[in-house]
This record gives C-alpha cells, sequence and structure tokens, in this order.
C-alpha cells in the first residue's frame, strides 16, 4: 500500500500536453509516483519525469483533458510506482496500467515491485540456455529461441506479425517445466485488441497467461508503462515463482512513438528522426531485464515485435534493437504474397544463441546439422533463381534445377503451415529432412554420412532427371 505524503501542493504552473509543471515542491525525487486530485475529487495519478530546484515534471498517466490547474491537489508517495506481483495476475487481462478490464476484482499479491526493475548482477547472470519451443517450424529449427534470450521480430505494416505473435504465445512451451506468457500489447487497435483476448482465451483459462492491452486511444504515457509492468510481473513469476516466462511485447514501434511524443512534449533536442537521444538506452532497460539468475531455477526470455516504418531496417527503432537483442526474425513480404505463412526470410533471420538451445541433450542430436545444411541450400537457391531471371531455367544445369525444386519445397512443405498448428519439433525436422532430400546426396556437404545413410540420401540419377524426397 502506497503510503503518500501529507503535504498537497496546489501551485501548477501549467499543463502540457500529457504533463504537468508543479511549483515550490521540495524533497521529490525523479520517478516518484504521483497522485493528483482535481476539483471534482477525481484522482489521477502520474511519475515525475524531471526535478529542477523546486520545480517538477509530472507525468500524468491518465492524460490531462480535462484538468484545471488552479484547482488541482497534488500529492508525492517518496517513492516509484509499484505494482503487486505474484500468481494472482495469471489468467487476468488488464489495460497498459494493470488495472483489469476482465470484469474481476483488482489484482493483488502478497508483494509489490517497483515497476522500473531491479538490474541483474552481472555476475550473478546465468548463460541462456535450453529452448523455448513455439512450434513454428521455420523458427524451431532454423532460429531456435533459447531460455533467457531476447529475439525480435521484425516486421512492415501488412503482415502478419500480429497473428505470429499471438501463436507464438498461445502455444509456446519448454517441456514440461512451469511456463508461462505475458503478452504486452501496445498502441493496439480495438479490432486487434479483441482479437488477441480472443485467440489466447484458451491460455488464459488455463491460468498460464498475464495479458496487458494498451490501445491506441488510451493515454500516450500508458503505452510507456505497459512494457514495464509486463516485465515486472515476468521477473517475479520466474525469479522467485520459479517459472520459465516468455515475455511478448508488440509493437515496440509505438512504444517508441509515445517515448518520442513525451519527449517533445518535455522540449528535449531530438535526435535521429526526432526521437529522443536516450532511446538506445531506454530500450535497453526493458529487453536486458530477461535472461537467467545463477541459483534460480526460472527465466525471462523477451520477443518484441517491431514494425519497421517504410521497410527501413536501418530505422531507428529497429537499428538500435538490433544492437541489443541477439538475433532477429525478419518477416518478408515476398513470401507473404506467395501465400506462405509464417512469412519469414530465413536467410535474413539469425538467432545468435542457438547453438545454446539446440542440439544433442536439448532439442535432437541432428538438429543443427539440419539447420545449417538446410541455411546453406537455401543460399545455393536464391543464387540459382537470381541465375534464373537472368538466363531461364532452360539453360540451368541438372543440379541447378533441383536447387529451384528444393527452394519451393522449403516454402510450401516446411515453412507454411496452419496458423493455429502447434508442430512438434520431431516433425519439423522431418519436414526438413524431406525438403533437403530433393537434392541430391553429393549436395548434402555439411551432413554426416551416417545421417544421410540413415535417411536414405540418393545421388542425382544418370541423365539429371528430377526426383521428388524419398523416390
Amino acid at each position: 500500500m502506497t503510503s503518500w505524503s501529507e503535504v498537497e501542493y496546489t501551485a501548477v504552473r501549467e499543463l502540457r500536453g500529457p504533463l504537468a509543471v508543479v511549483e515550490g515542491v521540495s524533497g521529490v525525487g525523479w520517478d516518484e509516483f504521483v497522485r493528483i486530485t482535481l476539483g471534482s475529487g477525481e484522482r489521477r495519478y502520474g511519475l515525475v519525469l524531471e526535478v529542477d530546484r523546486e520545480l517538477a515534471v509530472v507525468q500524468v498517466l491518465e492524460d490531462t483533458s480535462g484538468m484545471d490547474p488552479a484547482r488541482m491537489r497534488v500529492s508525492f508517495a517518496g517513492e516509484p510506482l509499484h505494482v503487486p506481483v505474484g500468481t494472482g495476475w495469471l489468467g487476468r487481462t488488464c489495460n497498459g496500467r494493470g488495472e483489469p478490464v476482465d470484469g474481476g476484482p483488482p489484482v493483488f499479491g502478497r508483494a509489490s515491485a517497483a515497476v522500473g526493475g531491479t538490474p541483474i548482477n552481472p555476475v550473478r547472470r546465468e548463460p541462456p540456455s535450453d529452448p523455448v519451443l513455439t512450434g513454428v517450424s521455420v523458427i524451431d529449427a532454423l532460429t531456435t529461441l533459447v531460455r533467457g534470450q531476447k529475439l525480435p521480430v521484425f516486421s512492415v505494416a501488412g503482415l502478419p506479425h500480429l497473428e505470429l505473435a499471438i501463436q507464438i504465445a498461445a502455444q509456446a512451451t519448454v517441456g514440461g517445466e512451469a511456463f508461462s506468457v505475458v503478452f504486452a500489447g501496445m498502441g493496439l487497435t480495438h479490432p486487434d485488441a479483441s482479437f488477441v483476448r480472443d485467440a489466447l482465451e484458451e491460455r488464459a483459462a488455463a491460468g498460464e497467461l498475464v495479458l496487458l492491452l494498451n490501445t491506441a486511444d488510451d493515454p500516450v504515457i500508458e503505452r510507456i508503462l505497459t512494457p514495464r509492468i509486463a516485465l515486472t510481473v515476468a521477473e517475479h513469476l520466474a525469479f522467485t515463482g520459479g517459472h520459465h516466462v516468455l515475455v511478448v511485447m508488440t509493437d515496440m514501434t509505438a512504444y517508441a512513438e509515445a517515448l518520442r511524443e513525451v519527449s517533445a512534449a518535455r522540449g528535449e533536442v531530438p535526435a535521429r528522426r526526432a526521437y529522443p537521444g536516450y532511446l538506445y538506452s531506454d530500450l535497453a532497460s526493458l529487453y536486458e531485464r530477461c535472461g537467467r539468475i545463477r541459483s534460480r531455477s526460472g527465466s525471462v526470455t523477451v520477443l518484441p515485435v517491431l514494425t519497421m516504418p517504410a521497410g527501413d531496417i536501418t530505422h531507428p527503432v529497429p537499428d538500435l534493437t538490433g544492437y541489443i537483442t541477439e538475433g532477429q526474425i525478419v518477416l518478408s513480404r515476398q513470401s507473404h504474397a506467395l501465400g506462405v505463412y509464417p512469412p519469414v526470410d530465413a536467410l535474413s533471420s539469425l538467432s545468435r544463441l542457438m547453438r545454446k538451445g539446440a542440439g544433442p541433450g536439448r532439442t535432437r542430436p541432428d538438429h543443427l546439422d539440419v539447420a545449417a545444411q538446410t541455411l546453406a541450400a537455401l543460399s545455393r537457391a536464391r543464387q540459382v533463381r537470381e541465375l534464373s531471371d537472368l538466363v531461364g531455367q532452360a539453360a540451368l544445369s541438372p543440379t541447378d534445377r533441383r536447387y529451384l525444386d528444393f527452394d519451393e519445397a522449403f516454402l510450401h512443405r516446411f515453412v507454411d503451415q496452419p496458423r493455429d498448428e502447434a508442430r512438434p519439433l520431431d516433425r519439423t525436422l522431418d519436414a526438413a529432412w524431406q525438403v533437403l532430400l530433393t537434392l541430391p546426396r553429393s549436395e548434402l556437404v555439411l551432413l554426416p554420412t551416417a545421417l544421410l545413410d540413415a535417411h536414405g540420401a540418393r545421388d542425382a540419377p544418370a541423365g539429371g532427371e528430377r526426383k521428388g524426397a524419398g523416390e
């Protein structure tokens, strides 16, 4: 329970967008929680953004619309914003401030934690290991998500990134251990918010999901708070409750734009594309809250989703995200145009920690070899596709034409899958083998001989006749 100061301040100099400037304050610190009482008796809340001598700049969580500076009383809590933490969040749907929108009572917990979080001591950080299986073949096989990793999804407007985020949140598992998902939606339209709730209803009913939904017409300050509350809840579930927690955050571009709007209201000097100069450190303060702690059984894994304006991967949000995170999953317009779901560009995607979470003792002994060979073959197939566009298929060698077959099979027999299918890893890797066997054995140079023998790999028949896998 927050203990409010008995001193209330009434000298509000001005309201500026989502900000209120309070004069004559004493003993107030940065990031303090603030209670604002209006003349009508209505209460709103905020956070201290800046303190300069006797001036305090407060960001109002519910926005400043309808507020009269002459009829306001402001009280400071003397501490940052705290939220209750614990398993009481599981199965609940709340707005971006953590207030229930599912018709239930407020969320209670035996303890509370500051939404700013507590940095993990680097000495106590445990390297990420073991997989989080998403049930999505192209991710599990080629860009494996590892417990404790931060792996963003890069997309553009019009691609099904929200559907992919929901699918992962609905069906991800860690092999029978205690597992929870925290889904933080930011700047969603009301139809999208309803879609998220409906699609994740089963996981919420099972008590495995925390849902925080900030819609586009909610106050911009709430959008900045949403991922911090999500990560605070996840940290307690993981490091106190022993859960493996996956935090899905979409859309981080909407978050960054909210940050830019608040920065402009504060009159700060803008940096690239009018984003604040501290955008990198602000994003890092979110992404770096994932990980594993030595002697603790839980983990926090972060999957942020962001849209790249005009598909520009050098835009500040994806650019800075790439510096902080450990790889990326990139969605492709070309694959989407071919009707492939999920339209993941496997050659542009990368999980830098994949070797920590896949292979013998973790997934399947042949996993890493199959992934390496698939990506190598796909790279060669793309080169052949470009050559074919120049000279025509008739001028290609029989082996090159087999690579075109491989490219088609990869997209339609491996990557493509129903939006509600949780594909087991064994089935995923078996499908990868079937696709690889459309190539001659002599081309599968990254696979051990024993594996090729076990799966019946054959060389190309005389005369260059093409055969399908298993023939």
